[in-house]
């Protein structure tokens, strides 16, 4: 396409309203109606296809989020995917129309630790999409267009609402740097866990093993390329043996135990999200065996474009992961069911 790129104001005068769900404070919500949002110089509004809730969502609800982290009251919804239905102030117009995913940190792009590519690590201060800006729990959401990643014309925007969790993932892979024939060990079949094993087999692992208590996610793991299954306590045989784990449970024990897994030398990284008086890591073993240990908080934009493309090429394949679908008008139910540990609950997502 030549010339120059057209660009276009944001529709106003329409008469459509959108809603939204606001949590006021913790444990009270409700659902309301007014205008649609009218996205602004360099932003973008979505109409949102599909929006997943996980348990950081559940926290924001219950009221367990860090202070730091949430600002009430609050549109949340993190996990999103729809399509772009207008455009502000010099945005591409031709983005109109696109199905597209963005990014939830709002970083700065021009600190020390963006320059270098780290924007999950912003020095500007935290700012993500669902936690201190209106999210995705909505029938529209107004995001900054340069934090969009774009999607085929015919992606499942159902199964893409699950590109955030996946860049997480993604961004323990590329931390964990996994070689073709290495012992691999995922932590926890959530869907961070089922995600990692989507990943991690794509490098051919000699052993993709899934620790994991509950044994009705054996089966899933096992569909994704898991080699070998066992229970924590199971494992306990297993000690020493892993090139890699990649932790994503975040349970009490869990950071421990993922050490504990991994052989002289190997690498640990930490993606779960851990609660005050988890048990510590054992400097003595650490040290002695040399291990590399990194951890995981959200996902930068190389993360992104990384579960972008491998989603579009196939390796990802969120949808099996989805039990539970809702409207709007039962947020309240759906959000009950996150965390619930309930067999058969996998990714809820809300669908406005």
């Amino acid at each position: 396409m030549s010339g120059p790129a057209e660009t276009g104001p944001a529709e106003t005068g329409s008469p459509e309203t959108g809603r939204a769900i606001v949590v006021d404070r913790p444990g009270v919500h409700r659902l309301v109606s007014g205008p649609v949002p009218v996205p602004g110089p360099g932003e973008v509004r979505v109409r949102v296809a599909a929006a997943g809730i996980c348990m950081s969502d559940r926290e924001v609800y219950d009221g367990h989020r860090d202070a730091a982290y949430v600002r009430y009251p609050v549109t949340p919804g993190h996990e999103w995917s729809g399509t772009v239905d207008a455009v502000g102030e010099g945005v591409d117009a031709r983005l109109t129309g696109r199905a597209t995913v963005a990014e939830g940190f709002r970083y700065c792009a021009t600190c020390a630790r963006c320059r270098t590519g780290e924007t999950s690590l912003c020095a500007a201060g935290y700012d993500e999409t669902g936690f201190t800006v209106p999210g995705a729990f909505a029938d529209h959401v107004v995001v900054p267009a340069r934090l969009l990643h774009p999607l085929a014309d015919d992606a499942d925007l159902r199964a893409a609402a699950l590109l955030e969790p996946a860049a997480v993932v993604a961004a323990a892979v590329r931390a964990g740097r996994p070689e073709p024939g290495e012992r691999i060990a995922v932590v926890g079949a959530g869907t961070l866990g089922l995600l990692a094993v989507q990943l991690l087999a794509a490098f051919s692992p000699a052993e993709l093993a899934v620790i994991e208590p509950r044994t009705e996610r054996w089966l899933p793991a096992t569909e994704f390329g898991a080699t070998l299954t066992a229970t924590p306590e199971d494992a306990k045989e297993l000690r020493g043996r892993y090139d890699l784990v990649v932790e994503t449970a975040g349970a009490p024990s869990t950071a421990a135990s993922s050490c504990a897994l991994a052989r002289r030398g190997g690498r640990v990284v930490l993606t779960g999200m851990f609660a005050p008086g988890a048990a510590g890591i054992d400097p003595v073993p650490l040290t002695l065996n040399q291990l590399t240990v990194r951890s995981v908080f959200g996902a930068p934009s190389a993360a992104w474009a990384f579960a972008v493309r491998a989603f579009t090429a196939g390796l990802l394949a969120p949808a099996p992961l989805i039990t539970h679908e809702f409207p709007l008008e039962r947020y309240g139910e759906a959000v009950s069911l996150v965390g619930g540990g309930a067999p058969g609950t996998g990714k809820v997502l809300l669908r406005p």
